[in-house]
């Protein structure tokens, strides 16, 4: 108890900007991993980072503060090429929320918004079979990363290009990272519930990504053109276009979207 009141007694003013500093820096790393797959990764890290410090601090372990101190180097290396992805998407991020950018996002939503419901609209009409996932928070890179990679802005001529019967790409998901198609052809992971017989591939794989994510899933059906619409595991059939526009107007006027641009 004396060593305590002798530390606190040497706590100035200074000390508590050196702690709110330190605070300040973990503290927008998670909220610049918040959402990510990559997320946990990092608090298992600082968890293990923790537990040394307090091991360390309080034993005389030579050899293990040894192996610490010459594998921080290694570490510190490490973690970047880790969180590559997390940490360009991070940079991209705060690059979109500058202030000029700010008054674009409504016009940008709106613009996102009139492409994927047209191009719905248009696949549902020639019943060409269609799933496109709109990434929310939680990355859908490695996902991206099985497809092949498009990098195109979300127009509705490409969607209904890449959905076209017969073509190299129209088999499989379409991934949608803000107002960019990042991949096509991408192969996502089918849910295990059992499902109405009328529920095909489709309808599973886009249950199965938003049980693993927050993203919306939009399915056209190739065998009667119905819509349909896939959110936190759940999936919502036969939209016509003023459901569809007011589920897309509600994904990407989240309060998280307008935070950091789209």
């Amino acid at each position: 108890m004396a060593g305590f009141f002798r530390i606190f007694s040497r706590f100035s003013w200074q000390s508590a900007l050196d702690v709110l500093l330190v605070a300040a820096v973990f503290y927008g790393l998670l909220r610049l991993f918040r959402g990510t797959q990559a997320v946990q990764l990092l608090r298992g890290i600082l968890v293990v980072v923790l537990l040394i410090f307090l091991i360390t601090s309080q034993l005389q372990l030579p050899a293990f503060s040894w192996l610490v101190g010459n594998s921080l180097p290694a570490v510190l290396v490490a973690i970047p090429v880790i969180f590559q992805p997390e940490l360009r998407r991070a940079l991209e991020r705060l690059g979109r929320a500058a202030p000029f950018t700010i008054g674009r996002e409504e016009q940008r939503a709106a613009y996102l918004v009139e492409q994927l419901s047209q191009a719905t609209l248009e696949l549902s009409a020639r019943r060409h079979g269609a799933i496109i996932v709109l990434e929310g928070e939680t990355g859908l890179q490695d996902y991206a990363d099985n497809g092949v990679p498009v990098d195109g802005r979300v127009t509705g001529r490409l969607l209904l290009s890449i959905f076209y019967p017969g073509t190299a790409l129209h088999d499989g998901a379409v991934i949608v990272r803000g107002n960019r198609i990042v991949a096509a052809s991408s192969v996502l992971p089918l849910t295990e519930r059992s499902l109405a017989d009328t529920l095909g591939t489709r309808h599973r794989a886009a249950i199965g990504i938003t049980e693993q994510s927050d993203a919306l899933a939009i399915i056209v059906s190739e065998e009667t053109g119905i819509i349909s619409i896939a959110r936190r595991g759940t999936v919502a059939r036969r939209l016509d276009e003023r459901r569809l526009t007011r589920v897309l107007e509600s994904f990407y006027q989240r309060p998280s979207f307008r935070e950091r641009g789209i």
